[in-house]
C-alpha cells in the first residue's frame, strides 16, 4: 500500500509544479520579477483581483450599494415554486465555499505569508463580491428549467455565450468534473479524520487508523453521500439548510469564546495583519509577493469568487429577479472570508506561536494541528482546551461533509449536460464514490497525503482561468440586467429587457 501512495504522491507533486507555473507566471522569471512593485504580481493574482476591481467600477461598487438588499432577500426565507429558493441556494453555495479550506488554507496562507497574507484575503474577497455577483447575475439569466427544477451555471452560460457550440458545453461541464474529482479524495480524508479526531478526544485516548472506528465511518459516508447527494437538489437543500447555520454558529462562538479570554491582543492582531502585509518577518519568507501571492490563493480556495463553481447552485435558486441571486451570492463571499477565514486568523495569529519557544516544532506540524496548537495558546485552561478541539473537529468535519455534498450534486448535473444515458450518469456516480473512497483510504492507512491540497490547488486555478474570461464576454448582459433592475426595483426581467431569448424568464411573467 505505501508504495501505491509513494506513486501517486510522486505524480501530485509534478501536477503541483504545474500549479505553481500557473500560479506564479511570470514572477518565476528574473525579468518580470525584477521589475518594481509589478514585479510581485502574478498573472493570477492581475487577473483575479483586476477583474473584480473592473467589475466593481463597471457596476458602481454594487457589492457595498446592495448587501442590504442581499440581507433583505436572505431575511425573506420563503418557498419556490419552482427550483429552491434563495435562501436555500444561499445555504448551498456556503455548504461549497465553507469547506476545510477555511481552516487549512488561512492556516497554510498564515503560517507561509505571515499575518500580512490575511489582508489580500480580506481586498481579494471585497473585489471578489462584484466578480460573484456578476457570475452569480449570468448563472441566472442563462438558467434552464429541468422538470420543477432550474439548472444553470458555468457549462450553460459558457455554451450560450459562445454561440450555443454543444462542444463547449460538454468541455466545460467536463471540467468541472474533472475539478470535482481533483478535489474529492482531499474532502474525503478530511470527513474521515475529523471523525477520528472527535473520538480521540471524547475517548481522552489515540485510536488507530485502521480501527473499527475509522472502517465504520468510511462506510458511512459513502452511504451517506450516496443516499443525499443523488436524490437531487431539493434533497440536498433539505440537508445544507440543517448543516450550514449549525457548523456556522458552533465555529463563529468557538473563536469568538477565545478573543473574549484574550481581548488584550487584539490590537497586536491588527497591527501584525497591516505591518506584516507589506515586509513580512524573515520567518515567513519574508517577502511581500509571499503574502500576497498566499493570501489571494488561498482566498480564491476558499470564497471560490471567479472560478464559476458557486454559479450551479446560484442557477438553481427561484430568484424574483438574475441580480436578486448575484447580490446573495456576493454576501456568501463575505461571510466565507471576511467572517469565517477572518476568525480562524485570529486564532493563527493572536496564538503567536511563532514567537515562543515552540516556533520550530508549530512550523512543523501539519496545517490541522497548527491550528488546534494556537487555540491552546489562547484557551484558559486544559479543560476548555478539550471542549475547543471537540468542537474545531466537529466543525472541520461538517466543513468537510458540506463540501462533498455540493460537488457530488454539481458533478451529477454537469454529467447529465454531457449525456442523459443511465449507464453513463451510473459510471460518473461510480466514479465519483471511487475517488472520495480513494481520499477516506488515505485516512484510514494513517498517511497524510498532503499532495492531495495540491490537486485542489491546481484544480481552482484551471477552472478560474476558463471562468473568467467567460464573464468578460457575458458582462455586457450583468451590466444591461443590473440597470433595469435599479431603475424597475426588481420586477419584469424578460426577453424583452434582455435582448435575447431568455424562456425562463418569461414564462415566471406569466
Amino acid at each position: 500500500m505505501q508504495a501505491v501512495f509513494n506513486v501517486i504522491n510522486s505524480v501530485c507533486e509534478r501536477i503541483q509544479t504545474v500549479s505553481d507555473l500557473f500560479w506564479d507566471f511570470p514572477t518565476n522569471l528574473p525579468a518580470y520579477s525584477n521589475i518594481p512593485v509589478l514585479g510581485n504580481f502574478s498573472l493570477a493574482i492581475i487577473l483575479l483581483i483586476g477583474s473584480g476591481i473592473y467589475f466593481s467600477v463597471r457596476l458602481r461598487f454594487i457589492q457595498l450599494r446592495k448587501f442590504r438588499r442581499g440581507i433583505e432577500i436572505l431575511k425573506s426565507g420563503g418557498k419556490a415554486k419552482s427550483g429552491i429558493s434563495p435562501l436555500a441556494a444561499f445555504f448551498l453555495s456556503t455548504a461549497m465555499r465553507v469547506g476545510p479550506g477555511n481552516i487549512l488554507g488561512v492556516t497554510g496562507a498564515i503560517s507561509v505569508g505571515g499575518p500580512g497574507a490575511l489582508l489580500w484575503m480580506w481586498i481579494s474577497a471585497f473585489f471578489g463580491m462584484a466578480t460573484a455577483y456578476t457570475e452569480s447575475t449570468l448563472a441566472q439569466i442563462f438558467k434552464e428549467r429541468k422538470g420543477d427544477e432550474y439548472v444553470g451555471g458555468l457549462s450553460f452560460y459558457g455554451r450560450k455565450l459562445l454561440g450555443g457550440s454543444v462542444a463547449t458545453g460538454i468541455f466545460l461541464s467536463l471540467l468541472y468534473i474533472i475539478y470535482a474529482f481533483l478535489c474529492f479524495p482531499a474532502q474525503g480524508f478530511n470527513t474521515i479524520s475529523a471523525v477520528g479526531q472527535v473520538a480521540e478526544v471524547l475517548s481522552g485516548r489515540e485510536i488507530a487508523t485502521n480501527s473499527a472506528l475509522y472502517w465504520f465511518s468510511f462506510a458511512l459516508l459513502l452511504v451517506l453521500v450516496s443516499l443525499i447527494s443523488f436524490g437531487g437538489i431539493r434533497k440536498l437543500t433539505r440537508v445544507t439548510d440543517v448543516i450550514v447555520p449549525v457548523m456556522a454558529v458552533i465555529y463563529v462562538l468557538t473563536v469568538i469564546s477565545l478573543l473574549l479570554f484574550n481581548l488584550d491582543r487584539i490590537p497586536w492582531f491588527f497591527y501584525s495583519v497591516f505591518t506584516e502585509a507589506f515586509r513580512p518577518e524573515a520567518v515567513f519568507g519574508g517577502a511581500f509577493g509571499t503574502a500576497l501571492s498566499q493570501g489571494v490563493r488561498r482566498g480564491l480556495m476558499s470564497n471560490e469568487a471567479g472560478q464559476g463553481t458557486i454559479t450551479m447552485p446560484a442557477a438553481a435558486s427561484d430568484a424574483a429577479h438574475p441580480c436578486d441571486q448575484g447580490c446573495v451570492q456576493a454576501i456568501g463571499v463575505f461571510l466565507d472570508t471576511i467572517v469565517i477565514c477572518t476568525l480562524t486568523s485570529f486564532v493563527i495569529i493572536m496564538g503567536r506561536v511563532w514567537l515562543t519557544d515552540q516556533a520550530s516544532a508549530w512550523f512543523e506540524l501539519g496545517k490541522l494541528p497548527k491550528f488546534v496548537a494556537s487555540a491552546a495558546e489562547l484557551a484558559p485552561g486544559k479543560g476548555f482546551h478539550s471542549v475547543v478541539s471537540l468542537l474545531v473537529s466537529v466543525c472541520f468535519g461538517l466543513f468537510a461533509f458540506s463540501t462533498l455534498l455540493g460537488f457530488l450534486s454539481f458533478t451529477e448535473i454537469c454529467a447529465n449536460r454531457i449525456s442523459e444515458r443511465r449507464s453513463f450518469i451510473m459510471l460518473i456516480r461510480v466514479l465519483c464514490l471511487l475517488v472520495i473512497a480513494f481520499g477516506g483510504m488515505t485516512s484510514i492507512a494513517g498517511l497524510d497525503l498532503g499532495a492531495l491540497w495540491n490537486l485542489s490547488d491546481f484544480a481552482n486555478i484551471l477552472i478560474a482561468y476558463c471562468n473568467i474570461p467567460l464573464l468578460y464576454l457575458g458582462f455586457r448582459h450583468v451590466l444591461l440586467a443590473t440597470r433595469q433592475y435599479e431603475r424597475d426595483g426588481g420586477r419584469g426581467y424578460c426577453s424583452k429587457e434582455a435582448g435575447l431569448s431568455l424562456p425562463v424568464w418569461d414564462e415566471k411573467l406569466k
